[in-house]
């Protein structure tokens, strides 16, 4: 008989650790699976085993090509199954190429004689997954909040960020979820950093990696009315419950869509952002909502210089005369492509509730969890 040996965390058991331990199995006639135990877990990790290791050692056991199952419980890192292996005399130990503890897991094979054998990646019968996403997976929101954008926008662009510089932004409701999205996509709301929230992924390093800023996944994650530092990471500096904006936001349905991507490369005033975003952040400190309303029309100014189409409201723009007695005082495209929804501000929610009687305006809320 050729006896197979495995080791691993194992902590959560998904199709992945599966797939292997059937190709670990073919290598013999019978295969031995060594998990940490609670204990290990903690001391190298810090992390709370997900399961009691008696469960655990149930679970596994109960896998069609596992034969038998031990529970390593020493504390030298990366080898904590070397009591069971010097006992049980394996023939191979086999290992992933990506093992980190290989010299330390070749020296034990050379102490009973049993083969070191590494195999070969194959590709996964399911979409590889990790413990950490799996955790990510059950801990994420059932619901998740967009977000509008006052002033400062693309100063969460590690490559433009400005030292001193500030990004303004509030979380919103309605919110949305895996079954219900009652918003227009690619719209400028910040989409993808809630879609990754809700399905458990980092959303700031998803949004870094498609070369745009942090600040749609960072306030979506953190919500309420906040004000972030430029620079390459999310860094707040304030936040509040939004109240100063209850009852005065709407937004307006531009009819297009919209792609950050699509302009981030285009020249800007960059010198007018940062005021601004500084406007909006010293309104937020003194609680001030004619200030972020100020903030709002210095960053519509910045788009329209871009030459993003004026909006309604706007003098330059048609359909002004029956918006105009709703008295909205500010608006900006909301994000930093063309298109998409644009915010307007409103000084009472009167005005504001008038203006979302008319077409592609719907109110909405400054939202904070918990």
């Amino acid at each position: 008989m050729v006896r197979v040996f495995v080791s691993g965390c194992y902590d959560i058991v998904h199709a992945g650790h599966v797939q292997f331990f059937r190709e670990a199995r073919a290598l013999g006639d019978h295969l031995t699976v060594c998990f940490a135990s609670a204990e290990v877990l903690w001391f190298h990790k810090q992390r709370k085993s997900s399961l009691p290791d008696e469960h655990k050692r149930a679970l596994i056991a109960g896998l069609k090509r596992v034969d038998e199952v031990v529970v390593g419980q020493g504390l030298e890192e990366g080898i904590d199954f070397r009591e069971h292996f010097l006992r049980l005399r394996p023939d191979i130990l086999a290992v992933t190429e990506d093992d980190k503890w290989a010299d330390l897991k070749r020296a034990l094979c050379v102490e009973v004689g049993a083969k070191y054998v590494v195999m070969a990646k194959t590709p996964p019968e399911f979409p590889p997954i990790s413990t950490t996403e799996i955790v990510r997976w059950i801990r994420a929101p059932q619901v998740a909040p967009l977000r509008v954008d006052f002033a400062g926008g693309w100063l969460d662009v590690p490559r433009f960020a400005r030292a001193g510089g500030f990004i303004v932004n509030a979380a919103i409701s309605p919110t949305v979820s895996l079954r219900e999205w009652p918003y227009f996509q690619n719209a400028g709301l910040g989409g993808s950093g809630a879609w990754a929230l809700i399905n458990g992924k980092d959303g700031v390093g998803s949004e870094l990696d498609l070369g745009v800023g942090w600040q749609d996944p960072a306030v979506i994650s953190e919500t309420g009315l906040c004000v972030w530092r430029s620079g390459p990471r999310p860094d707040l500096e304030v936040k509040t419950d939004g109240s100063l904006l209850r009852g005065r936001l709407a937004l307006y349905w531009t009819g297009t869509q919209h792609s950050t991507p699509g302009v981030v490369n285009q020249a800007r005033d960059y010198g007018a952002i940062e005021r601004a975003g500084r406007t909006a952040r010293d309104a937020v400190w003194a609680n001030d909502f004619g200030g972020l309303a100020d903030a709002v029309r210095q960053s519509y100014a910045v788009q329209r210089a871009e030459a993003m189409d004026p909006l309604t409201g706007d003098p330059a723009a048609a359909g002004n005369a029956v918006l105009a007695a709703c008295r909205p005082v500010a608006w900006k495209y909301c994000g930093g492509g063309f298109g998409g929804y644009a915010v307007y501000l409103f000084n009472a929610q009167a005005d504001r509730d008038a203006a979302c009687a008319l077409p592609g305006f719907r109110p909405v809320e400054p939202y904070v969890s918990g």
